[in-house]
């Protein structure tokens, strides 16, 4: 009985850290209706601003304050200036992708001015031990824990016993009606933005002390990740609810840690590590669909021209040619290892599919994914364990896989939109990051993958794999094209535009958004399969959950909608990540900004895409009123649904 009293007490403890970081994001999304992933990012700066301050001989106390209530409230003004306030009430992929795109800017920032970790912990602001229950906890523990719950109930009496709380929650349900009973909409998205500041640069400065070893970037930014259970338990606008989650959560990871994990071998501690985003997947599947709603009024962009069948032939074989001009600077073989030339141009090719990929799901379906880069590190797996790798089965299977394993992940989460989407394939990529891809048996501390064997053909070479790369990246440029001038492309882009419309005229938007799903993820494991081709060796680092939101935003920052975007995506990313590795976050946040302003991206500026002809970068079809319209297919045939706006 006392070991299940110490269990208790230690799992309501971490269930207190989960509710502070689900509380803010809770707050956040309550009063301006974007979930903010940049939460944890927050925290990490606050959490390095009073390190810096305590070892300037600062006071505890008053570093807590000068970061939490002075540094904290003017960085949450300035992001609402800076990024959000345009946002208000889109609950399209922009509001999803900015704060991304912060959080790559904050980590980008903190690598640059505090390196990757500190050597040095953080002392805890209150010392001692106290014994509750027979258990020993520290004053340390108390604070979290006496945080928690007062942060709970004090949100709780303002939201609904004061006016301003009020005005705060009916900003994202109705700003036109707020403005007219004399309360500025932007200002009470401005107070809602200062408090989620306030509470992520609580929590961080806090979970930091919490800390058993040095300060890490990552850890410290990712953190909040296992408050998002929490949050979506609380449906994302109830504060109670969320407190009493992060208990919830807090108590499981506890027991199944203790109970659970002796007993399950090697795979007990890769589970535990992953429980948080399997509460997260399970409470999104669970909750009744009609309390996933989006808040606010979409903003829809028109599809992009996609080119003709000649016009794609046409460029694969512009593409081809370069290629083939590419690979003669290629010489030696892939055992004797390649130039950094050589593997940018390689990581380019794999990148690249998996950016058509995304042009697939985002940019014509208008799902966000995560999760690309997990299906990329799932296809790399099979392809080195079949066959003793480097067969064309591993290479067959890795995208017959992969589709399977995503329409299995998507038949559960086909009536989730939005964020609620985003959100479910975060969990998964989360999931399969800490709990399958660490383990020895799947990528460990790597996994040999062999050349590919044809018969007759030969892939020895750092030529011939390029080429092989090359190859692939174009059959899959011309599948994806091929598919939007399809019948399902035009149920793609006119699901994304109205679904409402889409349900109206007959069509399963169940069938179209599994079909879609299932054929990116196909796509994602057949560029990890050749990603593993290429490299040699692969490891769990390679697939990065971090590193893939990234490359997401790489592919919107130049053009999620575009062919052209998802090259350029995987270009850019490829060079920044082998010549300036601090400069892969700061780009995409820097990007993200101006997709704040410019939705189309970077090729969808009006001087750059003017110099380019619009055959092969695509221009949004002219306005026909103000409603917009979208492409519909009504008994085969294409026609016009207008969209009620």
């Amino acid at each position: 009985m006392s070991q299940f009293l110490e269990f208790t007490v230690l799992g309501l403890i971490l269930g207190s850290v989960y509710a502070i970081s689900a509380t803010g994001l809770v707050v956040t999304y309550t009063t301006s209706g974007v979930f903010n992933f940049a939460h944890g990012a927050v925290g990490m700066i606050a959490a390095y601003g009073y390190w810096e301050l305590v070892t300037h001989h600062v006071p505890g106390a008053l570093a807590m304050v000068l970061v939490v209530l002075v540094a904290a409230p003017v960085f949450g003004v300035f992001i609402e200036w800076l990024l959000m306030r345009r946002l208000l009430g889109d609950t399209g992929e922009r509001p999803v992708m900015v704060t991304l795109g912060l959080l790559a800017i904050l980590i980008g920032l903190a690598l640059v001015l505090f390196g990757e970790n500190r050597g040095d912990t953080l002392s805890p602001l209150v010392n001692g031990t106290i014994r509750i229950l027979g258990v020993g906890v520290t004053a340390q523990d108390l604070v979290i824990a006496g945080s928690a719950a007062a942060i709970a109930a004090a949100l709780r009496v303002l939201f609904h016993s004061f006016r301003l709380g009020v005005a705060l929650r009916a900003v994202v349900d109705d700003p036109e009606l707020l403005a007219t009973a004399g309360a500025s909409p932007v200002a009470m998205s401005r107070t809602g933005w200062v408090l989620g500041s306030v509470l992520a640069a609580l929590a961080g400065v806090l979970l930091a002390q919490q800390q058993q070893t040095s300060l890490d970037t990552y850890t410290l930014a990712l953190l909040v990740v296992s408050g998002f259970a929490a949050a979506v338990f609380g449906r994302l606008r109830s504060v109670p609810l969320t407190y009493a989650g992060g208990l919830v959560l807090g108590l499981a990871v506890v027991y199944f840690g203790s109970y659970a994990q002796p007993h399950l071998g090697t795979l007990g501690p890769d589970l535990s590590a992953a429980l948080p985003m399997i509460f997260l997947f399970a409470a999104l599947i669970a909750l009744p669909s009609v309390r996933l709603r989006a808040v606010g009024r979409l903003s829809t962009l028109r599809p992009p021209r996609v080119a003709t069948g000649w016009e794609s032939l046409i460029a694969a074989g512009a593409f081809c040619l370069v290629a083939l001009a590419c690979s003669m600077t290629l010489t030696g073989t892939v055992a004797g290892g390649t130039s950094s030339f050589g593997v940018i141009l390689d990581h380019t090719m794999a990148y690249g599919i998996v950016g058509l990929s995304l042009v697939l799901l985002v940019g014509y379906a208008g799902q966000v994914s995560l999760c690309q880069f997990a299906f990329m590190g799932i296809g790399a797996f099979l392809m080195g364990k079949v066959a003793g790798g480097g067969s064309l089965l591993g290479l067959l299977l890795a995208a017959v896989v992969c589709a399977a394993l995503g329409a299995l992940i998507a038949l559960p989460t086909v009536r989730l939109r939005g964020l609620y989407f985003t959100l479910a394939t975060f969990a998964f990529a989360d999931a399969a990051y800490t709990g399958i891809f660490p383990d020895t048996r799947v990528l460990g501390q790597g996994l040999n993958v062999g050349q590919i064997v044809l018969p007759g053909l030969s892939f020895g070479s750092n030529r011939a794999v390029f080429l092989l790369l090359a190859a692939a990246f174009v059959l899959t440029a011309l599948l994806v094209l091929a598919i939007r001038r399809s019948l399902l492309g035009r149920r793609l882009v006119a699901l994304q535009d109205s679904p409402a419309a889409y349900a109206t005229v007959g069509l399963n938007a169940a069938f179209t958004k599994v079909a879609v799903f299932a054929i990116a993820a196909g796509l994602a494991g057949l560029a990890g399969a050749l990603y593993g081709t290429a490299a040699g060796t692969v490891g769990t680092s390679d697939f990065d959950i971090f590193t893939g939101v990234v490359f997401v935003l790489f592919v919107v920052v130049w053009s999620v909608r575009t062919v052209s975007g998802a090259f350029l995506a995987a270009l850019s990313f490829a060079v920044l990540t082998h010549v300036w590795t601090n400069g892969v976050g700061l780009f995409a946040g820097a990007g993200i900004v101006l997709v704040g302003w410019t939705p189309n991206g970077i090729l969808g500026i009006g001087p750059l895409a003017r110099l380019v002809p619009e055959r092969w970068i695509g221009r949004r079809h002219r306005a026909t009123g103000d409603a917009g319209s979208l492409v519909g297919v009504v008994d085969g045939r294409e026609g016009e649904i207008r969209a009620a706006g």
